[in-house]
């Protein structure tokens, strides 16, 4: 399929690896230039080579800590005017209700609702100017069923979904399109955390702790980054006009709700 994006730019946040990649290697093969940023200069520039050599877009990677005043500055400039924005960052820790301080939950609200929102306020005025804009925000599947030992994370997520809930609709007459996408487990670095966690706690081997989890999903495995990769390129295509402030799971059925 033509996702009819083909010379559009895109801005895609956490994508030297994991999710965040799969999204920029799908919007990439659509013919998307990119912006690419993350934390880690070495796996990044290898992520934004990697690319280049099998796609043939343009693409700048900008090494620093998008969840700090400074680092998203210099990802904005560097980024310019763009069409498309992914917002992404990785979770807060798991943990306890009672482990956790003012300071934790401070630290999580600025990595995973408060920089979301300051990159949707930089960057739509110019795609309503234009009349055509993606914003697509990857949360988690606990927006919709609360994961316990992930309270920082579904405090923080929840309060974006929200956010996005009423700002979806007011900039979606000037043809602008925010949505969420909400992951299960995937196999990626996350999912490595957290088996690791398990397999800590009750004294198992991490692959017995991935068959256990793998056991609990409708479609017994991991998801993979190139199909939340493609979920993510086709909301930001010609073809998701119509999409408006929806969240999106993408959990192999893990999530046990009708609605």
């Amino acid at each position: 399929m033509d996702l009819g994006i083909k010379g559009r730019r895109a801005l895609v946040c956490a994508s030297s690896k994991g999710l965040g990649r799969g999204c920029a290697e799908a919007l990439a093969e659509a013919g998307v230039d990119l912006v690419l940023n993350a934390r880690g200069a070495e796996a990044l520039e290898e992520t934004a080579q990697a690319i280049r050599d099998t796609y043939g877009v343009s693409v700048t990677a900008v090494a620093a800590d998008i969840t700090s005043e400074d680092g998203r500055a210099r990802v904005l400039q560097a980024a310019g005017d763009v069409d498309i924005l992914v917002t992404n960052a990785g979770g807060p820790p798991p943990g306890m209700w009672s482990d956790w301080t003012r300071d934790d939950f401070i630290a999580a609200l600025d990595a995973n609702m408060l920089t979301p929102i300051a990159l949707m306020t930089a960057l739509m005025p110019a795609m309503i100017d234009k009349g055509w804009g993606r914003v697509v925000n990857i949360t988690s599947q606990s927006v919709k069923a609360p994961i316990p030992a992930l309270g920082l994370s579904n405090a923080a997520r929840t309060g974006l979904t929200g956010y996005v809930a009423g700002t979806s609709r007011q900039v979606a007459p000037f043809g602008v399109n925010v949505n969420n996408m909400l992951p299960g487990i995937h196999a990626t670095d996350r999912a490595i955390q957290l088996d690791g966690g398990v397999s800590q706690k009750e004294g198992i081997t991490v692959e017995e702790a991935k068959a256990r989890r793998e056991l609990t999903i409708p479609a017994r495995r991991y998801g993979t980054r190139a199909e939340f990769g493609a979920m993510c390129a086709f909301l930001c295509s010609e073809h998701a006009g119509f999409i408006v402030g929806q969240n999106i799971l993408c959990d192999g059925g893990g999530t046990n709700a009708t609605i």
